[in-house]
């Protein structure tokens, strides 16, 4: 059985402040740390379980966040951008299950460091009328390839969003929120305990079970992105695809979730240029 690892940083314990994200001091090299620490623990709960192969992807910003001389040998990391399948890249190399390990609540939500994709930039994500965040997102492109979420860790807020789209999925919760920047957090070896033995669990009920649920969104599809100013509306209308709604809203059209996941990172990239 192959796994694959996504991991992000704004759910792993510990990490509260956007400080603690962005590369460049102190503070982002401990929270890098202990998103390797959460990683490692996720491999190991894995192989424990049964896993053959684990794959691990670095989903955090400019992906190349995860220390490799840290991480457990037995795995193969996913660094690096761009890339087609952003967050879940490696999920078509004929893997069996998906992890979410440090995942943070959709945008404009009351968890610790809520955002879509791109803080600046995406106020709100629907596809067909459904609002989604990241784990929303990719959890839907995994199943359009086939391949199930079996286990998700982050914040109390994450977790109760991604329950109601994937019930099925054993969550850990690493911490609970107070606000955007605040709340109480396990330590992160107690988060990477519970990382661990949720992952072999996981992966040994997949094993027994011979399957598990997935996220499938019926394709074509709509997809609808309210942008955080109309600024941002102005310059990612300049594509053609693009439908202007109001002020901050617009649509485009997608043929699978792997398109609209495409196109989001591309209106993300463009985005920049208001910066």
């Amino acid at each position: 059985m192959r796994i694959l690892i996504s991991t992000d940083i704004e759910g792993v314990a510990g990490v509260f402040h956007a400080e603690q994200t962005r590369a460049g001091n102190g503070e982002y090299e401990r929270a890098r740390a202990w998103m390797t620490g959460e990683a490692n623990a996720a491999v190991q709960g894995a192989f424990a379980g049964g896993a053959t192969e684990v794959l691990v992807n670095d989903s955090h910003g400019g992906f190349r966040n995860l220390l490799p001389d840290q991480l457990d040998p037995r795995a193969r990391l996913v660094l690096g951008k761009p890339r087609y399948l952003g967050m879940m890249a490696g999920v078509e190399q004929g893997c069996d299950g998906v992890f979410l390990v440090g995942c943070h609540g959709r945008a404009q939500g009351r968890g610790v460091l809520a955002h879509t994709i791109n803080s600046g930039a995406f106020a709100r994500v629907w596809l067909d009328g459904l609002e989604l965040g990241e784990a929303g997102l990719y959890g839907a492109l995994a199943g359009e390839f086939g391949v199930p979420v079996l286990m998700a860790s982050g914040d109390d807020v994450f977790i109760e969003e991604t329950r109601r789209l994937m019930p099925w999925v054993r969550y850990v919760e690493t911490k609970r929120a107070g606000g955007f920047a605040s709340g109480t957090s396990l330590a992160p070896g107690a988060a990477r305990a519970a990382i661990a033995g949720a992952a072999e669990t996981a992966v040994r009920a997949a094993i027994e079970a011979a399957g598990a649920g997935r996220l499938i969104l019926a394709t074509p599809l709509r997809c609808r992105l309210q942008t955080q100013t109309p600024g941002h509306a102005d310059l990612f209308c300049q594509w053609p695809a693009l439908e202007r709604l109001d002020g901050d809203l617009l649509e485009f059209a997608a043929g699978s979730v792997q398109d609209a996941v495409r196109m989001l990172n591309c209106l993300s990239a463009m985005s920049f240029m208001l910066r």
